[in-house]
Order: C-alpha cells, then sequence, then structure tokens
C-alpha cells in the first residue's frame, strides 16, 4: 500500500503565489495591449509604412512630421481627419477586417492601405 502526503500550503503563501500570478497575468494583458497599437509617420509627403496590416482590435495612429499640413481620409469616410498640422496626430481602432485605402486630400498622390485580418 502507497501512502502519500499532501502538503497544504498556508493562506498566506496562497495569497502570495496568487498575487504573483495576477501580477504575471496583468503584465501579459498590459504587453498585448501595447502590442495593438501601430504608427503610421507622415514624413516627407508619404505615409511610412504605406501598407500595414493589422489584426481586428488594432489602433493606428498617423503622426505627421513635416512642415505642410495633410490629411487621412477614405472614400466613404471610414477615416476622416481633420487637417494635421506638425506634429498632430489622428488615430483609428479597426474593428472589423477588410482592406482601407486612404489618401491626403490636400496631396491626393499621398496614399496608403490599412489591411485588417483575423490572425
Amino acid at each position: 500500500m502507497k501512502i502519500t502526503h499532501t502538503r497544504v500550503m498556508p493562506a498566506s503563501a496562497r495569497s502570495a503565489v496568487l498575487a504573483v500570478v495576477c501580477a504575471a497575468s496583468m503584465a501579459v494583458a498590459t504587453a498585448a495591449h501595447a502590442a495593438s497599437v501601430v504608427e503610421v509617420s507622415i514624413t516627407k509627403f508619404t505615409f511610412a509604412p504605406k501598407d500595414v496590416t493589422v489584426a481586428p482590435g488594432t489602433r493606428v495612429v498617423w503622426t505627421n512630421h513635416d512642415e505642410t499640413p495633410h490629411t487621412v481620409t477614405s472614400k466613404d469616410k471610414v477615416l476622416a481627419s481633420p487637417g494635421l498640422d506638425t506634429d498632430d496626430q489622428y488615430e483609428h481602432t479597426f474593428d472589423g477586417e477588410g482592406d482601407f485605402a486612404y489618401i491626403c486630400t490636400v496631396h491626393p498622390f499621398m496614399t496608403g492601405v490599412v489591411h485588417v485580418r483575423k490572425p
């Protein structure tokens, strides 16, 4: 006959372990949240990167680094920024899948696309 001894962890130790597990879970959630932001620079009359592929729920932030105002505008008006002066930002969270082409209405030769795909 085999006798097994089981040790029961004291309540204070269980609380400490739970606190460590919760802290680790929060760190992972924070890292996942931080990864759900994509930056697009507006510089030298271009969107950089010009094409981005993101997962649904990702926030894309455009920042104008030019001395000239620009916009981020799609034909369907899903994206419709005001004129962005130097260092101004525009952001949009993409909830659904699809391809979202956009231009600068001031400089229509400036184009970009956000591809939203499930991972």
